[in-house]
Formats: structure tokens, C-alpha cells, sequence
């Protein structure tokens, strides 16, 4: 039973576009090219950091940190517009009490896809 409720929901986040287009924009036009830019290399290098942290932290002891930091994740994700990684850490934030270790890990490896296929759909500036 539970692989049928969880198959449909992967399907939906793989689905996910990586990236919409029009966010960065809207980011541009509120705070400047220059500002925006220099909001998104803060977004990637923490971003990179806490997909490594997670790595470094046992869901059976840490579950309350890791649904705080997906949360925080989840938000600046939102800010650029990274529509997977959003749905994913959503995901993550949600579930961290009642994930299973393997589950876990394969949220983890879908986040970090989702972060990769972000970085190769960013317009380079």
C-alpha cells in the first residue's frame, strides 16, 4: 500500500520543471541585476552547504533540525523560482519524523539532482 501512495507522488515531483524562467526576472526587477546576482551566489553556496549537512546528519536524532533547514531551504529555493527543489524540500520538511533511512536518502539524492539540473538550466551571467 504504501508504495502506491508514494510512486504517484514521485512522479509528480521528477515531473516538476527544474526552473521557471520568469522568477529571476521578477528578482531583477525588485532589487537590481546586481543585487539579485549577488543574492543567487549566496543562494548556491548555501544551498550546496545544507545538501551536504543533511548528509552529515542521522534523521533518528536530527529530524527536527533537518524539517527546519528543508523549510529554509524550501523558501530561498522559491525565491529563484526552482520549482523541484521546492517540491522536494517541501517533501523533506513535511515527512522528516516519519521518513525511513532509505526514503531519506533518496529524497537527498533527488535534491541534489534537482540542485544540478537548476544550476545547468541557469542563464550564465
Amino acid at each position: 500500500m504504501l508504495e502506491l501512495t508514494v510512486a504517484p507522488v514521485q512522479r509528480v515531483l521528477d515531473a516538476e520543471p527544474a526552473r521557471e524562467p520568469g522568477a529571476y526576472a521578477a528578482l531583477v526587477r525588485e532589487i537590481g541585476e546586481d543585487g539579485a546576482g549577488e543574492v543567487r551566489a549566496v543562494f548556491w553556496s548555501e544551498t550546496r552547504a545544507r545538501l551536504q549537512l543533511f548528509r552529515t546528519l542521522s534523521l533518528a536524532q536530527h529530524n527536527a533540525r533537518i524539517a527546519r533547514e528543508a523549510h529554509s531551504l524550501k523558501s530561498a529555493a522559491a525565491t529563484f523560482g526552482y520549482v523541484r527543489l521546492v517540491a522536494l524540500s517541501l517533501r523533506l520538511e513535511k515527512s522528516a519524523e516519519t521518513l525511513g533511512e532509505a526514503e531519506f536518502h533518496d529524497l537527498l539524492d533527488r535534491m541534489d539532482a534537482a540542485y544540478a539540473a537548476a544550476r545547468a538550466q541557469e542563464p550564465h551571467r
